[in-house]
């Protein structure tokens, strides 16, 4: 872990088409405008992970279908700009996809991708949509990876501090928070990733997410 006034490494382990790992990677860049962090992207394959098992009611829909292609695809633009060694550019797409895909009425699909590849300066990589090789990396690396640091029974997002023996799932908050809040929130999960015998802290939850605080 990094000590008083140094920066501190923090990999976040994501699905773009998780809308409560979206709400968390909002409240992660907005603690580190408030505390000295430097944030490494790396993807996490909810299709993967749960390839061969049944889907759920509430994802088997037409709407829910489309996001979840499109976040698969995502995955693979992601991947293309980590294996050039573009953490900005994983992030800015990151951005600007879950942006559409998640605070907006647009259409999800091909439009959605190259418009949100623009906007990221990454267009270059759309070429990676297609290519299968990155499925095969983002599931023997990256995801593999976040399930030994803070599996069993988890999913998006994963996340792990530097130095700390164990990742964590989570944290799952709704909305955001921004501020100084968003600061003290990184402070407590901080602590408790300090703590090696520390695993599990958590509320019940029935309310959708929220994007915008009321």
């Amino acid at each position: 872990m990094a000590g008083a006034g140094e920066r501190l490494g923090v990999t976040f382990y994501f699905d773009p088409g998780c809308p409560w790992t979206w709400l968390t990677s909002r409240w992660l860049v907005s603690a580190a405008a408030e505390r000295p962090l430097d944030i490494r992207w790396r993807t996490f394959s909810l299709a993967r992970l749960n390839e061969g098992k049944p889907v759920p009611a509430f994802l088997d829909t037409p709407e829910m279908r489309a996001k979840l292609e499109l976040a698969e695809r995502g995955l693979r633009v992601v991947d293309a700009a980590l294996a050039r060694g573009d953490n900005e550019g994983a992030g800015r797409f990151y951005t600007e996809l879950g942006t559409r895909l998640h605070e907006s009425d647009e259409e999800p699909g091909e439009a959605m991708l190259a418009e949100a590849a623009a906007a990221a300066g990454v267009s270059h990589l759309l070429d990676s949509l297609d290519d299968p090789v990155l499925d095969d990396a983002a599931a023997a690396g990256s995801l593999a990876e976040a399930l030994r640091l803070a599996g069993p029974d988890i999913g998006s997002p994963v996340l792990h501090l530097d130095g700390a023996e164990r990742g964590t799932f989570g944290p799952i908050v709704s909305p955001s928070p921004t501020g100084e809040e968003a600061g003290r929130l990184w402070d407590a999960v901080a602590a408790l990733s300090a703590i090696g015998s520390f695993f599990e802290l958590k509320q019940g939850r029935s309310d959708p997410p929220r994007f915008q605080p009321d």
